[in-house]
């Protein structure tokens, strides 16, 4: 009898829950040991599963849409390589719908099966196949600009943006008013985003400090040093100097990086920040730089580009999101000026928020003498939960946060 073997979801996962994003083999089909056979994804990151033997796989437990939580059976490879027996139907099994899915959108299961066929002639990436199942499209009705014809995500998000016109109000839905509105159903990581602010809301009572930072010391530093970044390869972008700042900020209230339980307070060594990227409409994930602390800034603006690119190409793996002490939101970058509060990513203390960078007048004291001056200026807040902070430590923290900003060592 031939012995099976369990494909089991990762027991350390990141988010909230992982879902069963799509098979990448069909029962039946040979796989190879350490070759990924099942995606899933959580509100964080999307991970391949690899074979955990060679083989064929036997049978698939959770289907796409499934939940899958840490441990659980996903499917069992039968090994030696033996052709599926009559008792395990080699064809493509049905995709199992979940409880609310519509009947609208009957295109699902032949979108799956097209990213499937896809997937064997020139194989999706994750991010590809994730745009394709979400959206019902047949991936042959897209021309691919990569190699050897493949798609990539901007071919799906140019399609889109050409293939969607918007409804007319003839075929719109009515609202309470009367007015033509449309329904758009909630993805998955909006979904897991509006679960966990909702849950960080009513976890932790949140307090926001508001503080303004003059920026001309690291834009004069950064004009410096920005050619030389790039030579090596790397972008000096603003964000890296607050990474950096914030390591400083810790050194005078360093319960800023901990994390609350019920009977004692966990305050970290290592400062794990996590910055926020946003995903367009998709909404934001956010990787982590590991231990700041440890790190010069051309290693933090280096290890910044790194995650931001695989974020924004769908490819960051666990351990790019895993482990943060910190978080910072870099909201200027959209026009806010200020944004309060940021929500806490939990179960994380404390959240940096950095505002729009614009030249305002402020007054500047100079030998004894007041005068106006024009000067690039952000304001910068720390909203922070008020079970592990009080007002004298908040300020103690963004007041070294702003001095290591406005005296920046210009070398």
């Amino acid at each position: 009898m031939t012995r099976e073997i369990d494909v089991l979801a990762p027991v350390e996962q990141e988010g909230t829950q992982a879902i069963v994003r799509s098979w990448l083999k069909k029962v039946g089909e040979p796989v190879a040991e350490g070759d990924p056979i099942v995606e899933l994804e959580t509100d964080k990151v999307a991970v391949e599963v690899p074979s955990p033997a060679s083989g064929v796989l036997k049978e698939i437990i959770i289907f796409e849409d499934g939940a899958a939580t840490p441990g659980a059976v996903l499917g069992r490879i039968g090994e030696g390589g033996e052709a599926a027996s009559a008792e395990t139907d080699p064809t493509p099994q049905p995709v199992q719908a979940a409880p609310a899915q519509s009947t609208s959108k009957p295109n699902g299961a032949a979108a799956i099966a097209a990213a499937a066929v896809a997937d064997r002639e020139h194989r999706l990436s994750p991010a590809v196949r994730r745009l394709v199942l979400e959206n019902d499209l047949d991936p042959a009705q897209i021309s691919g600009t990569g190699k050897d014809g493949r798609l990539t995500r901007a071919d799906i998000v140019a399609f889109l943006k050409d293939s969607r016109a918007p409804a007319t109000p003839s075929s719109a839905a009515r609202g309470p008013q009367g007015a033509p509105s449309q329904k758009v159903p909630h993805d998955r990581m909006r979904r897991r985003i509006a679960e966990h602010m909702a849950h960080s809301v009513a976890t932790a009572p949140h307090v926001t400090a508001v503080f303004e930072a003059d920026f001309t010391a690291i834009i004069a530093h950064r004009a410096k040093n920005k050619e030389e970044f790039a030579r090596r390869g790397v972008n000096l972008t603003y964000t890296a100097y607050f990474l950096a700042a914030c390591v400083e900020a810790m050194s005078v209230s360093p319960t800023v990086n901990s994390q609350w339980h019920d009977d004692y307070l966990e305050v970290f060594e290592d400062i794990n920040t996590g910055v926020g990227t946003a995903l367009g409409d998709k909404g934001l994930i956010v990787p982590v730089v590991q231990q700041v602390q440890r790190r010069s800034l051309f290693d933090i603006a280096s290890e910044l580009q790194r995650l931001t690119e695989r974020a924004r190409q769908g490819s960051l793996a666990p351990e790019d999101v895993r482990g943060g002490t910190f978080s910072i939101s870099n909201h200027g970058t959209s026009g806010s000026l200020v944004a309060s509060p940021i929500i806490i990513n939990q179960p994380q203390s404390a959240i940096l928020g950095v505002g729009k960078l614009e030249k305002r007048v402020i007054i500047k004291t100079i030998d004894g003498v007041d005068s106006m001056q024009i000067r690039p200026m952000a304001y910068v807040t720390l909203t922070i939960d008020h079970r592990v902070l009080d007002g004298a430590q908040t300020n103690a923290w963004l007041s070294r946060f702003v001095e290591m900003i406005e005296n920046w060592p210009q070398r």
